[in-house]
């Protein structure tokens, strides 16, 4: 990965530097890495079919009891997805086709610092402007109460522009989630929950959750809002193991549970992975809320730090270091807490006030806590080595993948090269070389931009 020079300042007391890790661990070499690949069979669909299939997906949905030129609220929100851009557009034409009035609205909680600007800014950096989608974007913080309930008497909230509307339309992937299981997870439903309800309605959905638990929780507030407020359905989407489109589809209001829990099973088998469940290191070129809501998906880590649902049994990691965070994330390192090591780039772009500010509305402050910091990759990665245990060099078990997202194309120490001639979804792409570094980071390209022999 080329790495752009940190802007901001770091307190150089909070970097470990590269003469002390030596002091400590030793003057010892990287392992050799090569490059394996996952062999996927994927079917995405077209680039220039995803504005039309997303029309299509609109007309699949019923708007009976919507006046003529009213006004539908389409609810778009922050993370990372795939040809987000052209899928809401499609979306938005094809309201306007069928004689109605649409907005965009940020449905994303409290992201973007929890300011409505900020919330536009989050949504024009994934090219989802007022110029591009050819309608209006109201972003506000402000929210109604439009019910509660029955059981706990949990109060329900939703963004005042979108209770406004003659009809609401939720944009959003179909995905697991990386703090909880269950029959719905991320998707439309936890847009309409979550995203929707901005930070208030966010802060008191995972107060509660840490109690009620979010898989009993999202179907029950999603009937609460699905009776009270006029969703006409969602437009839901699905992607491939390359975070690629591969379905979207319309899902009218009277299926988002039970369409939704069928749509999560295929997101479940298309779920990139890493091919190993015992490692010692795994290197992570970059983290960021465009990657995963969780900075690093925990489905890919196997962290899962708050509340109260344990970890998968794999993969086992020993180690974690990160080496940058996205543009894209503004600085809002949540998940951060999840890695053991960090780069001293990676501080610098984090915003630690946009991070609290998340991770206290999802009540996950763990994911907040900064980790060890170095001065350079070398000292991240040895550092990491040093405490995995006793190995001769040709055990070592360590991978470097671009992000939790990008994980076709992986470096790989020789131990794993080994185990991947042996294996059918795996290809040995190059044999291990001495990692090359400069000034102590690491020179060689992010392992998804490395070239194929």
């Amino acid at each position: 990965m080329d790495r752009e020079p940190a802007v901001d300042p770091v307190d150089e007391r909070r970097v470990v530097s590269e003469e002390t890790i030596r002091d400590v661990c030793g003057d010892r070499d990287l392992p050799p890495l090569g490059v394996i690949a996952q062999v996927w069979d994927t079917d995405p669909i077209p680039e220039d079919e995803i504005e039309s299939r997303a029309a299509a997906a609109v007309d699949d949905l019923p708007f009976e009891g919507v006046p003529d030129g009213g006004e539908v609220a389409v609810g778009a929100g922050s993370r990372g997805i795939a040809n987000l851009e052209a899928i809401v557009r499609g979306t938005v034409e094809e309201v306007k086709a069928r004689g109605y009035d649409p907005f965009v609205f940020p449905a994303m909680g409290s992201h973007g610092g929890a300011t409505a600007e900020g919330q536009r800014e989050v949504l024009a950096s994934y090219g989802v402007t007022e110029s591009a989608m050819g309608c209006e974007i109201r972003a506000t913080m402000e929210v109604e109460e439009v019910g509660r309930s029955a059981d706990r008497d949990v109060p329900v909230y939703a963004d005042a522009n979108a209770v406004a509307a003659d009809a609401i339309l939720p944009v959003n992937r179909i995905k697991p989630h990386t703090m909880f299981a269950g029959d719905v997870e991320s998707g439309l439903s936890k847009m309409l929950v979550i995203g929707m309800g901005k930070q208030r309605g966010a802060k008191t959905a995972h107060e509660w959750a840490l109690d009620w638990s979010f898989r009993n929780m999202i179907p029950e507030i999603t009937e609460i809002l699905l009776e009270t407020l006029p969703a006409v359905g969602g437009v839901a989407i699905v992607e491939d193991e390359r975070d690629d489109t591969t379905v979207i589809e319309g899902v009218p209001a009277s299926g988002f549970l039970d369409r939704e829990a069928e749509l999560l099973e295929v997101a479940y088998e298309r779920l990139p992975q890493l091919p190993f469940d015992d490692l010692d290191v795994v290197v992570f070129d970059r983290m960021g809320k465009d990657v995963s809501g969780s900075g690093m998906d925990t489905n890919v880590t196997g962290r899962i730090l708050p509340f109260n649902e344990p970890s998968p049994e794999t993969p086992f990691v020993r180690r974690i270091y990160t080496r940058s965070l996205t543009p894209a994330s503004h600085g809002n390192g949540t998940g951060v807490g999840q890695a053991d090591f960090v780069h001293r780039d990676l501080l610098a772009d984090l915003d630690v006030e946009d991070t609290v500010i998340n991770t206290v509305t999802a009540g996950s402050v763990e994911n907040a806590r900064i980790p060890a910091t170095v001065e350079t990759d070398w000292a991240g990665i040895v550092a990491c080595l040093s405490t995995v245990g006793v190995r001769e060099p040709g055990e070592v078990r360590l991978l470097r993948a671009t992000d939790t997202m990008n994980v076709e194309r992986l470096y790989a120490s020789e131990a794993l090269i080994e185990d991947a001639r042996d294996r059918d979804d795996l290809r040995v792409v190059s044999e291990p070389e001495p990692v090359q570094l400069d000034d102590g980071d690491l020179a060689a390209p992010s392992p998804s931009s490395a070239e194929s022999d």
